[in-house]
């Protein structure tokens, strides 16, 4: 399958940058649990120590910055170059699929920041726009990729 030439290195570098800041999520859950060395402000409706420290930091046990270094690994091996040119339908339907429940998770966790805990997450914001900026790639090239075979 070709897409156009943009397709491949913009996803990987989303991917990439996704990755970079959930690996940081992840280090400052687990070394900062209080949320204070987020270089984010501790109080009004930007505060990262609400959000990363909130009930609905964790889903299923998991703290969701993990979750989140796990799908940006994912979508980085979905969006490398030789994802977009394989042969197998199923490597295209497996990035679409991840872009659409990582689009999910991310309103979920919108909503949670906006709704439920009343603050949102500088850092946390930066994740879920890379993910969107990924789910819109790739749903916009899914019907060129989905079909052909």
């Amino acid at each position: 399958m070709r897409v156009a030439r943009w397709v491949a290195p913009l996803t990987t570098a989303l991917a990439l940058a996704g990755l970079g800041v959930s690996v940081y999520l992840t280090i400052a859950h687990y070394t900062d649990p209080a949320g204070e060395l987020q270089f984010c402000s501790g109080s009004g409706t930007v505060n990262c120590a609400a959000v990363t420290t909130s009930a609905q930091s964790t889903f299923l046990g998991i703290p969701v910055a993990v979750l989140g270094l796990v799908w940006f690994i994912g979508m980085l091996a979905l969006c490398l170059p030789v994802a977009w040119n394989a042969s197998s339908r199923y490597v295209h339907l497996a990035r679409f699929a991840g872009a659409l429940g990582g689009i999910g998770f991310v309103l979920w966790l919108v909503y949670a920041e906006l709704v439920i805990i009343g603050a949102i997450c500088v850092w946390c914001t930066v994740a879920h726009v890379l993910a969107f900026g990924l789910f819109v790639v790739i749903v916009t090239t899914a019907q060129d990729v989905l079909s052909e075979g």
